[in-house]
């Protein structure tokens, strides 16, 4: 498979097992040949996603020391400046800063453990001078925790093990929302040599639901034939894939793929995107071990979450 699929989500939520098996099916073959797959029928609406968009456009457009009050590391919550992070180190690759600027929000009910609390459940930052931003934000991460949960239990579905296998796993899960802003090439200027809005990278947790923009400056997927391929722009579509996390576990029956957001295009100068990017993971504490055969092709050592999690998010920090 050398393309993204597009599986509409409607069968599933109709709750008869045909349907179900189908969509669960579908899901399967997706994660793994491609790792990717755009859905439909997923039940958000359009109009708080668009809400979210604009709310954050009038943040991203405030004076740039004003949006230092909010000013944050990879991590933590808050304003995330150009130039303080470089996806493709994760995987090794050295690259310039990504071309973008970020929101951040996330979990922040604590669970009763100091350690992990103090990296994975922080208290957001809401800014001020966009009040509605938290409203808006909090009814959206509901919906993406919600759809994000069926998910894993879509995947459990799809390999034939007990539906809440994962979900049991996420009973208190740490999970991150980036709002990223795309500059439009007119005020970067020229990117750098091997300078990319995101360099090429894998996610790292369990599934990352992706709302964004058609663009010509857009998401690309690396496949196994060592192409990258544009990613299809579907309206009302989410885009998913999944992370290193939910690849171990499945021992690599499933692609954690790598991908990249191309540097604004010299045929659109004055293209600017906003993404709406939440990255899943599970538990903090919960130990990571590949599922053994039919399921698993590789077997990897047991690993704690959030341990993983924090060496890859160091990884990345500029």
């Amino acid at each position: 498979m050398n393309s993204v699929p597009v599986v509409d989500l409607t069968p599933w939520f109709s709750g008869e097992a045909d349907g179900r098996a189908r969509v669960a099916a579908q899901v399967d073959a997706a994660l793994r040949e491609i790792g990717f797959l755009l859905v439909t029928g997923h039940g958000v609406p359009a109009a708080l996603r668009e809400d979210v968009r604009a709310a954050a456009r009038r943040f991203f457009a405030l004076p740039a020391e004003v949006k230092q009050r909010y000013a944050a590391v990879v991590g933590e919550r808050g304003w995330l400046p150009p130039g303080v992070e470089a996806n493709g180190y994760a995987e090794g690759t050295p690259t310039p800063p990504d071309l973008k600027e970020t929101f951040a929000v996330g979990a922040d009910q604590p669970i009763g453990v100091p350690e992990i609390d103090a990296e994975w459940f922080l208290a957001n930052v809401w800014p001020s001078e966009v009040p509605e931003l938290q409203v808006l934000l909090t009814r959206y991460l509901a919906e993406m925790r919600s759809l994000a949960g069926e998910l894993l239990v879509v995947c459990a579905a799809a390999l034939g093990i007990e539906e809440d296998f994962f979900a049991s796993r996420a009973d208190l899960p740490s999970y991150t929302m980036n709002i990223n802003r795309y500059p439009p090439l007119s005020q970067v200027g020229e990117p750098e040599a091997g300078q990319f809005r995101i360099g090429p990278h894998t996610d790292f947790g369990t599934v990352t639901v992706l709302d964004r923009q058609r663009g010509v400056g857009g998401l690309q997927v690396y496949t196994l034939d060592g192409e990258w391929i544009d990613a299809p722009f579907v309206p009302d579509s989410f885009t998913i894939n999944i992370g290193d996390l939910l690849a171990r576990w499945t021992g690599d029956r499933w692609r954690s793929t790598r991908h990249r957001v191309l540097p604004p295009d010299p045929s659109a100068p004055d293209e600017e995107l906003i993404s709406l990017i939440y990255f899943y993971e599970c538990n903090p504490l919960a130990e990571v071990e590949s599922l053994g055969p039919p399921i698993g092709r590789v077997s990897y050592e047991p690993v704690r979450a959030s341990d993983y999690l924090l060496e890859k998010l160091r990884a990345i920090s500029v």
